[in-house]
């Protein structure tokens, strides 16, 4: 028999099988389900609460727990709210009922991205603040809109807005992905998405017809991008709907404080690190755009790699070892000496 209910669940997992079954899918996310969740986890956290509307109808939620030097920059825990769409029908359960079989995998979309990790942010601040623990620096959790659309009307201009400013940010962590190996991949640049939008125009008509330039017939795909417009003639052109051409790599060097304090909590931990390119594209490159150093990061080991997939899910242990990362993790990141840029 599979468990549906909560007799006997980790409180944690509890709160994150609520929080897959806020449908957050495009192309119509319900993301006012989503602020209204976390504001009442900010309520019930004790956390600082804002709400920064980007674009009409897209907020980013901050949640704060301040630091107890001001003067210190802060640690960005990020995460994005929406997840993408589903064919139901090539999945064994409904992918917004966040069912857990007999053997304790919790199939949902975002399970693995990335409504786990938000979920472990908050549950490891949790456990942290019960603890009666404080931090020299700031930490801000921030819930983002639009990432999976390439977050144009979020993230994008989230770093662009005074309130980004405000939050002071000097490092930041975001998604990564999982590893079916016993290491965890740690990612420090990704790379660069070109979104091209192709624009053909002729004669329009019935498939049975035999039209004279029509659009189709004019895009010829194994030439190259240039040549394709050259090749079609007139009325073909292009665009690029997203081109990333300056990556920033996040140093990985033993040298650097924000590393040293993530790398030595993994070791403690004997965690085996697989530093890596992220081989698509988050919404940490926004944030080093800007300047603020960030590592995508979900703790999930030992598991298939399943974002966007059919039968997405997450193993509830390991979810619950991502909040034991989270709980030493944070502690040494909020914890960093002051730097050169903190001034």
């Amino acid at each position: 028999m599979a468990s549906q209910g909560h007799e006997g669940e980790h409180p944690s997992v509890t709160l994150f099988r609520q929080y897959l079954r806020i449908r957050t899918v495009h192309p119509k996310p319900d993301y006012g389900a989503a602020v209204a969740f976390l504001e009442e986890r900010a309520r019930q956290l004790g956390l600082g609460c804002q709400k920064v509307e980007v674009a009409p109808g897209l907020v980013v939620t901050v949640l704060t727990w301040p630091g107890t030097n001001p003067k210190l920059s802060s640690l960005v825990l990020n995460s994005h709210t929406d997840v993408v769409p589903v064919f139901k029908e090539h999945w064994s359960h409904d992918p917004f009922e966040a069912f857990k079989d007999a053997e304790g995998y919790i199939y949902a979309r975002g399970a693995q991205d990335m409504k786990c990790v938000s979920i472990q942010y908050l549950e490891a601040v949790r456990r942290l603040k019960a603890e009666g623990r404080h931090f020299p620096r700031t930490i801000h959790m921030t819930f983002v809109p639009d990432e999976e659309i390439g977050g144009h009307q979020g993230m994008e201009l989230f770093v662009q807005r005074p309130e980004f400013q405000a939050l002071r940010a000097g490092f930041a962590l975001d998604e990564g992905l999982a590893n079916p190996t016993d290491a965890f991949t740690v990612f420090y640049s990704e790379r660069s998405p070109w979104w091209v939008r192709v624009t053909s125009t002729g004669q329009p008509g019935h498939g049975s017809r035999f039209i004279e330039d029509t659009a189709a017939e004019k895009l010829a795909f194994e030439e190259q991008l240039w040549s394709w417009c050259q090749a079609a003639g007139e009325g073909v052109t292009f665009e690029f709907a997203q081109k990333w051409t300056k990556p920033r790599l996040t140093s990985i060097d033993d040298s650097d404080p924000w590393w040293a304090a993530f790398s030595g909590v993994c070791k403690d931990m004997n965690l085996t690190l697989e530093p890596e390119i992220f081989p698509a594209a988050t919404d940490s490159r926004y944030l080093r755009a800007v300047g603020v150093p960030a590592l995508g990061f979900s703790p999930m080991n030992r598991t298939p790699v399943l974002l966007h997939d059919h039968d997405e899910r997450l193993h509830e242990a390991v979810f619950l070892r991502g909040v034991d990362i989270y709980t030493q993790l944070l502690p040494a990141l909020a914890s960093v000496p002051a730097l050169p840029s903190d001034s």
